[in-house]
């Protein structure tokens, strides 16, 4: 069974086109089982506003405090995720909304509960639900919201969560959706890229501005151990049924036996 996990930013979310869902089921056509991962920064950051929480961040990791995640769990499964089933369920799509922490899911430590407070590192992931989903035919559309063994649910960061459902589930690609093609240098799209040259692309300049985020977001993944992820767009077709229209990001093998 080939299956492919799709990780969608919160900001991609309203963007997402009709040439985007075509390319989903270009890729359905060929075999291929769909898992979802999603984010809701922008979600979260106005809600947060509302409340008055000023949000803090360290080493590019939100902190989450009780209220913090009260409001990131408010967000994530009753606004973002209800969006992102609702626009695959038009699509012609048989989905299913799920919050990590539903059925232990996803499985998580604290990774600095001092600096960080409730945001957590995933240990396990249950491959078993997701599999019996994915048989019955169903997207699986995750949040990354992970419970911890004494049952408190900790933030996970969603580059992280998609990452971590990759590596479990023996998924052949991780794509992460953004708003750009790929990574583009001298105005053409790369099609193939070791992360290594990425790296030095970000020093040099030749990704810059907006573009370093979603660049950073993807790299994230092969620190996690993966071997390679996709940049794709979600407002054009990635997927024709014989190429991927994007850029890989290949992981050098000690990147991700360290």
């Amino acid at each position: 069974m080939k299956k492919i996990v799709i990780k969608c930013g919160g900001s991609i979310l309203d963007e997402l086109t009709p040439a985007f869902f075509a390319s989903l089921k270009e890729l359905q056509g060929h075999g291929y089982r769909l898992v979802f991962v999603h984010g809701g920064g922008p979600d979260i950051n106005k809600m947060l506003a509302m409340y008055q929480v000023e949000p803090e961040f360290h080493n590019g990791l939100r902190k989450t405090t009780k209220e913090t995640l009260e409001v990131v769990e408010l967000v994530l499964s009753g606004q973002t995720n209800r969006k992102l089933v609702q626009k695959l369920t038009q699509n012609g799509f048989q989905t299913i909304g799920l919050n990590g922490s539903d059925g232990n899911l996803l499985q998580a430590d604290f990774i600095d509960q001092q600096s960080l407070g409730f945001v957590g590192e995933i240990t396990k992931v249950n491959d078993q639900l997701i599999s019996i989903l994915i048989q019955e035919g169903m997207i699986p559309v995750i949040t990354p919201i992970a419970v911890h063994e004494t049952g408190q649910k900790l933030n996970i960061n969603a580059d992280y969560a998609a990452a971590a459902v990759a590596g479990a589930i023996g998924a052949e690609q991780c794509i992460f959706v953004t708003d750009v093609e790929g990574i583009m240098v001298e105005n053409q799209v790369v099609h193939s890229v070791e992360k290594e040259q990425v790296e030095k692309y970000i020093e040099d300049g030749t990704i810059y501005g907006g573009m370093i985020p979603k660049v950073t977001s993807a790299l994230s993944a092969l620190d996690k151990g993966l071997s390679s992820v996709m940049i794709v767009s979600g407002k054009a077709p990635f997927f024709n049924g014989e190429e991927w229209k994007g850029t890989k990001i290949i992981g050098k093998e000690w990147s991700y036996h360290e």
